[in-house]
């Protein structure tokens, strides 16, 4: 176990909300946040241990926020304890979601319902300041960061740049909602009877096609399943200006996530291949990119 790891196990497990002494269990999928089962009192309950990460926009007070309006919209699981650097929720017993889940075309209408219902409801829920997203900023800090850094080849990110402004500009008006801007396929669980959505660390407001195209993007969704996406969440067929939007964001989604994971491999300690997640996101925005100049 890394010395992170353990620092956190211990701060877990010395929680005061506990009734007595607990035994932390580690649980993967955390590349922001290191993550623990912990049972108690005949309670099981999900421990999220993570500080401020202001190079990604991650503001945990952002993330508690937007954790307790889902909850309270019943997307989400409930908020048990907060304090700095550490969130407590209720442990959801169910199946968390792959790739291949999000791409079955049952579950896709589930998922489309429920990201629906964050971008309806969410909002309303909310208390005090929260963050907006908008991932062509976030492109463009994330560049500077690498060129502060010494990081990367500057005719890279210069093209970097420019890809974004383009993305930027063929996307055109968009209308604004709370939305959740992290949709992978394991932040989806099913308990066997509904879909919880969970991991808010980059929640606020923004386009609803950011999530659509992270959606499609994160989990691979083919012409007919982006197809399906579309006229499942605006409700009708999709003409080919809304599928070029949806291009563009695509790029855009999978530039951020190429450039994200630039910047951790510098930035962060948490035990994670982020060369490999690198080279993954970095051939999925080129595919991605090459189809959206086709829609030109």
């Amino acid at each position: 176990m890394s010395e992170a790891m353990s620092d956190a196990r211990l701060k877990a497990a010395q929680l005061a909300l506990w009734s007595g002494p607990v035994e932390p269990q580690p649980l993967g999928g955390g590349i922001t946040n290191l993550n623990f089962r912990v049972d108690d009192g005949g309670e099981r309950f999900f421990v999220r241990i993570g500080d401020d990460i202001p190079l990604h926009g991650v503001m945990r007070f952002n993330e508690r926020a937007a954790s307790r309006a889902a909850a309270a919209a019943g997307i989400s699981p409930a908020v048990v304890h907060a304090e700095p650097g550490v969130l407590v929720l209720r442990f959801i017993e169910g199946r968390t979601f792959a790739e291949a889940d999000v791409r079955d075309p049952a579950n896709l209408a589930r998922i489309v319902d429920l990201v629906g219902r964050v971008h309806r409801d969410l909002a309303a829920h909310l208390r005090g300041p929260v963050l907006m997203f908008w991932v062509f900023q976030v492109i463009r800090g994330y560049v500077g960061t690498l060129r502060d850094a010494g990081a990367g080849e500057a005719g890279q990110l210069k093209r970097f740049l420019a890809v974004a402004d383009a993305l930027e500009a063929a996307l055109g008006p968009v209308a604004i909602v709370f939305a959740h801007n992290d949709l992978l396929a394991a932040n989806f669980i099913d308990d066997g009877t509904r879909l919880w959505l969970v991991d808010w660390d980059y929640a606020g407001f923004d386009t609803p096609l950011f999530d659509l195209a992270n959606l499609a993007s994160n989990n691979g969704l083919d012409a007919a399943g982006e197809d399906a996406l579309l006229a499942a969440y605006f409700d009708r067929a999709p003409d080919d200006a809304l599928r070029r939007r949806l291009c563009a964001m695509k790029a855009a989604s999978l530039l951020r996530e190429t450039l994200w994971s630039m910047v951790s491999e510098i930035h962060l300690a948490i035990p994670f291949d982020y060369a490999a997640y690198t080279a993954e996101n970095l051939a999925r925005f080129e595919r991605a990119l090459a189809l959206f100049e086709e829609t030109r």
